[in-house]
C-alpha cells in the first residue's frame, strides 16, 4: 500500500471512532474585524518601520492572515520626517521614475525627497512590500501618512503600535 491510500485509511478509521478532523479556517472579507493603529516613524529605521507597517497592513500579525484576503487593519504613521536612512542612502540612494517618453528618466535623490516630501519615502518603501496585485492596492489604501505628529483620525479611535 503506498503511503497515500495507508493516510486515507487513518482517517476514515479516525472518523469512524468518533473524532473530528482538523479544518483550515479561511477568513472571509466580511468577517474581518479592522482596527486602526498609530506608529511614531520618530527615530526608526526606514526598512524595518516599513517592514512592520507592511506586515500590519497585510494581516500577517493576526491569526486569521489567508493569503488570498485582505484581513490587514489600518495605519495611521507620524513624524515621516524624523525617519532615518542608515548609511549613506540620504546622500546615495535615489526615486527612479519614468515618463514613458525617450530620455523621460528622472532620479531624484532622497535627501530632496525628505525635504519636500517626507510621506512618499514611507509609501514607496511600503508599497514595495505589498503584493503586486489589486490585493496589494487595497491593503495600500490603509496607510495614512502624515509628516507631522497630527493626524485627522482620531474619530477612528486608533491604538498607539509599538514594535
Amino acid at each position: 500500500m503506498s503511503n497515500t491510500v495507508k493516510m486515507k485509511v487513518q482517517a476514515i478509521y479516525f472518523m469512524l471512532e468518533g473524532g473530528k478532523l482538523m479544518k483550515s479556517y479561511m477568513a472571509k472579507t466580511d468577517e474581518v474585524q479592522r482596527k486602526w493603529y498609530v506608529v511614531d516613524a520618530e527615530d526608526k529605521v526606514l526598512g524595518r518601520l516599513s517592514t512592520e507597517i507592511a506586515n500590519i497592513l497585510s494581516g500577517k500579525n493576526k491569526a486569521i492572515y489567508t493569503p488570498h484576503v485582505d484581513t490587514g487593519d489600518f495605519v495611521i504613521v507620524i513624524n515621516a520626517d524624523k525617519v532615518k536612512l542608515t548609511g549613506n542612502k540620504l546622500e546615495q540612494k535615489t526615486r527612479f521614475s519614468h515618463s514613458g517618453y525617450p530620455g523621460g528618466d528622472k532620479h531624484v535623490p532622497y535627501k530632496e525627497l525628505m525635504e519636500k516630501k517626507p510621506e512618499l519615502v514611507i509609501e514607496y518603501a511600503v508599497k514595495g512590500m505589498l503584493p503586486k496585485s489589486s490585493l496589494g492596492r487595497n491593503m495600500f489604501r490603509k496607510l495614512k501618512v502624515y509628516s507631522g505628529p497630527e493626524h485627522p483620525h482620531e474619530a477612528q479611535m486608533p491604538e498607539v503600535y509599538e514594535f
